[in-house]
């Protein structure tokens, strides 16, 4: 009798094994696609100015998200936030290209407990690969821990999938240079007919940036296309989640380490099996959301990771975000404060440091395109809102972003929309108090000291007297 039942016992046991699916075949493989400094002048954003055919088909076959904001307007805080899915403020890595070590002290560990999304991924039974050239995180961190294998330099690498191990599902997060691109080899867009935003002047250099910009577009896009025609082959794709998107825009001023949109809204674009097809979403979607979403398709209970901010914007019970905030920081030797705040209709930013002007000392000084700007502002030759960022610095700006997309008309003083005003300074004073947003806390002496080790004649904000 007790043989009997240690045989049925075992057979149902078996029987209920062989009837559970593999990690294979229960839970997608997933690829990040990031890249680097481009905003999203595709044709799925209706930007035919150069064609983007990879980049438009990956959006027709899944959702493009409309209204993506990354949590800073700069890779390395950018890239922390997305890393833990949490705002970079929150866990104290929001000073760009901090914790490098230039000095013995100059370190920053995260808190206790906290993982990143590769090691959750990989406790998740997860292959997880990245290539190196872009592991920019402003805490300690040990690629041996974030990832089972590493690729060579930007692009596409044959370690993403294929040394996994049998019957694995695979994590892939394929970097790509973007706007970093040289454009070489790809048709040249002419700079006659490209459309220069409002707030800068209508200048062949300006010109210039932007068909640069473009060229960059088709090279990534080609890319791209050589990214899923690799899983295609290898047949996966149709296993396979692709999430594509960039880290902030482009590096003209207003745009790279900005909190304006050509800085901080991105291109989204999530397709695979169980994705809507054809879709556009409109509502508001933070940098940090897509880890989260990301170890919801894995499978991992957000819950049980407290310091995850980030929400599954495709979970069943997902509510849409109200509003997303933004960062700016430290951003190399510049010393500056900026948060903002978008909602469905408006952008709030506070300055807090109007002790400086906009275009304080920074890394683009010197090249072309800051320069003619700063000559014609000398010259008087820009208009009010091409000299905008060149005057004193203003405490608060508020736009309306339905009627003025380039945000060029700020409504701050503007006794009609006061209210307004005091609505999205009390969201931002509210949410800097409940995140404890450590941006307002002064710099650590030893990681200032570390700036200075690396940039000493160009870092002239006052905090680097305590420093030196």
């Amino acid at each position: 009798m007790t043989l009997r039942l240690l045989i049925a016992f075992c057979l149902i046991h078996v029987t209920t094994l062989l009837a559970a699916p593999t990690l294979a075949e229960d839970r997608p493989n997933i690829v990040w696609i990031f890249v680097e400094d481009m905003n999203g002048w595709y044709g799925c954003y209706g930007d035919d100015t150069v064609p983007t055919p990879n980049i438009d088909a990956l959006a027709a076959r899944g959702v493009r998200f409309d209204r993506a904001y990354m949590p800073a307007g700069v890779c390395s805080a950018t890239r922390s936030a997305i890393a833990t899915g949490a705002m970079q403020t929150s866990l104290g890595i929001h000073n760009h290209r901090s914790s490098r070590k230039r000095v013995p002290e100059e370190v920053i560990h995260l808190p206790d407990g906290v993982k990143t999304v590769y090691q959750l991924m990989r406790e998740a039974g997860y292959h997880v690969t990245s290539n190196t050239g872009k592991n920019d995180f402003n805490f300690i961190f040990s690629t041996k821990e974030l990832y089972d294998q590493m690729g060579k330099g930007m692009g596409l690498s044959d370690n993403h999938w294929r040394n996994r191990p049998e019957g694995k599902p695979f994590f892939a997060q394929i970097q790509l240079r973007g706007g970093k691109n040289s454009g070489k080899g790809f048709a040249k867009t002419d700079p006659a007919k490209v459309k220069v935003a409002p707030y800068y002047p209508d200048h062949e250099i300006i010109r210039g940036e932007y068909a640069h910009h473009y060229d960059t577009i088709r090279q990534t896009d080609a890319e791209v296309g050589g990214i899923i025609a690799a899983l295609k082959e290898d047949g996966l794709l149709d296993n396979t989640i692709v999430i594509y998107w960039t880290d902030h825009g482009m590096r003209l001023h207003r745009h790279k380490q900005w909190l304006y949109e050509g800085g901080i809204r991105v291109p989204l674009v999530i397709a695979g099996p169980g994705i809507d097809q054809g879709a556009s979403r409109d509502d508001l979607i933070n940098g940090i959301d897509i880890s989260a979403t990301t170890l919801g398709i894995a499978g991992v209970d957000l819950d049980k990771h407290s310091w995850i901010e980030g929400q599954d914007f495709f979970a069943k019970d997902h509510e849409p975000r109200g509003f997303v905030i933004s960062a700016r920081d430290r951003c190399d030797y510049t010393i500056d404060r900026v948060r903002a705040v978008t909602t469905k209709k408006y952008k709030y930013l506070r300055n807090f440091l109007t002790d400086r002007t906009f275009m304080q000392p920074q890394y683009r000084d010197g090249r072309p395109h800051m320069e003619v700007c700063r000559q014609l502002f000398k010259e008087g030759k820009l208009d009010e809102v091409q000299a905008f960022k060149w005057n004193a610095r203003v405490p608060e700006e508020l736009y309306d972003l339905e009627n003025d997309p380039h945000e060029i008309n700020n409504l701050a003083d503007d006794p009609e929309y006061a209210k307004a005003l005091a609505e999205h300074r009390a969201i931002l004073e509210k949410w800097i108090k409940d995140t404890d947003d450590k941006g307002q806390y002064p710099e650590s002496v030893d990681s200032l000291r570390g700036v200075l080790k690396r940039w000493s004649k160009q870092a002239v904000n006052p905090e680097y007297e305590k420093a030196r």
